[in-house]
């Protein structure tokens, strides 16, 4: 689903996909089952499991946590963090403005799981368990990997660049810094998003 194999809305069939990778039936549910966990998928009782959906305002309310919460852990994070996890972000972070700039070497896979490694350490340097937890809950991964897919180069480097500027408020040890750089990355991330979401399906009809 990240490489966009499938489509937003579309079917996730247990038996096929069991018969593509030529296994049991068993390891593909409980794969199906881990991914819903994660909000990827969206099953319903009868009616099978299929790539999840957001609405406009669905994706709002995501970002809208993330703002809230994130910013918050990237505050704490200016005083918290590690000298060696500060080390690990600027080594993630120069990794993606390389990786990341737009053109023909551009790779979204590794940026996607950079990007996520990243902000997961980044919010760990917070040492609050419990603000972890409820980001981890707010963030989907599917929506990140599709900003990605869609920024423009202009909003690219500015995420990218985002990163970078992270990385120096931390070894400032400001927090005023780090929570405004965070903010704005994320405003950047939910402004291209939400200026490009269309419907991507339509609501399938109950009686069907």
């Amino acid at each position: 689903m990240l490489d966009g194999s499938l489509a937003p809305g579309d079917h996730v069939a247990e038996a096929e996909l069991a018969e593509v990778l030529g296994v049991s039936r068993t390891p593909v549910r409980e794969a199906i089952g881990r991914l819903s966990a994660e909000g990827l998928l969206d099953q319903q009782p009868n009616r099978g499991a299929r790539v999840a959906v957001w609405t406009t305002e669905q994706l709002a309310e995501i970002f809208e946590l993330r703002l809230q919460l994130e910013s918050y852990a990237a505050r704490l994070a200016a005083t918290n963090a590690t000298e060696d996890a500060i080390v690990a972000l600027d080594e993630m972070a120069e990794r993606m403005a390389k990786i990341g700039l737009p053109g023909q070497g551009q790779d979204i896979a590794e940026l996607h799981l950079l990007n996520r490694r990243f902000h997961d350490l980044l919010v760990a340097q917070a040492h609050r368990p419990a603000l972890a937890a409820a980001l981890a809950t707010a963030i989907h991964a599917a929506v990140i990997r599709h900003n990605f897919e869609i920024y423009d180069d202009a909003s690219m480097l500015r995420s990218l660049q985002h990163h970078r500027e992270i990385v120096a408020a931390l070894r400032a040890r400001d927090p005023d810094w780090t929570e405004a750089v965070m903010r704005a990355h994320l405003c950047n991330a939910r402004s291209t998003l939400l200026a490009r979401n269309e419907p991507l399906i339509e609501p399938e009809d109950e009686n069907r």
